[in-house]
């Protein structure tokens, strides 16, 4: 609801009637909706209606790290949202940046995108702080073992095909990185080809050679 001192956006009959520009809201009445407003280009007074937009509030499920939780959030009734798109929550803890995973939009049915009003759950994980399973081979190739690492990195951290990380004693050479369902914006959902690169929170699981020194010394 727009009060007095607020500015507002809105044609100005004298000045602008085809172009919005800023104004002085003086006055509101008719719930808020209609205003006494002054432009501030030319200092003509008006009245102007305003259409104030209809939010709805919906559960969200936050999923992280093996654990989940709920809150709520308040969105556009008319927005269009869709899974792989990203939003904050706001928690007892912290503030949260989490990915929609699916929309739950009623008689436990799932969809892709759906307006929010439609929307009664959002699922979705918490992608500040990902955690990003490896698979390591041997790089000497003897023996077709392998061995798994499990990294807690920020979202955004990249990995590239063809580059070498180092995490502390660890060290390897990303090979492929298989994506999650809820990634875009890429084209395919593996990369393989040096030079393909990710972030952290679009990555299912990392397929790397093991290029730590003492890794497989015992063989």
């Amino acid at each position: 609801m727009s009060e007095p001192g607020q500015q507002v956006a809105v044609p100005c009959p004298a000045c602008s009637p085809d172009l919005e520009t800023a104004h002085e809201v003086l006055s509101s009445g008719g719930g808020g909706q209609t205003l006494t407003v002054r432009c501030a280009e030319c200092g003509h007074t008006h009245k102007a209606t305003i259409e104030e937009e209809r939010t709805v509030e919906r559960d969200v499920i936050v999923s992280q790290e093996g654990e989940s939780f709920s809150t709520r959030v308040e969105a556009p009734a008319d927005e269009v949202v869709a899974v792989g798109e990203e939003f904050i929550v706001d928690t007892e803890e912290a503030l949260m940046t989490v990915r929609i995973t699916s929309l739950e939009v009623g008689d436990e049915r799932r969809a892709e995108r759906a307006p929010a009003s439609e929307v009664e759950t959002f699922w979705t994980r918490a992608v500040d702080n990902v955690q990003v399973p490896v698979t390591l081979n041997p790089r000497d190739g003897r023996r077709d073992e392998t061995r798994s690492l499990k990294l807690l990195l920020p979202g955004d951290h990249e990995f590239v095909v063809g580059a070498t990380e180092t995490f502390g004693d660890e060290e390897f050479t990303v090979k492929s990185i298989r994506l999650r369902h809820d990634a875009r914006g890429y084209d395919h959902d593996q990369l393989r080809h040096r030079g393909d690169a990710a972030i952290a929170k679009d990555v299912k699981r990392l397929y790397a050679d093991d290029e730590t020194s003492d890794a497989w010394s015992a063989w």
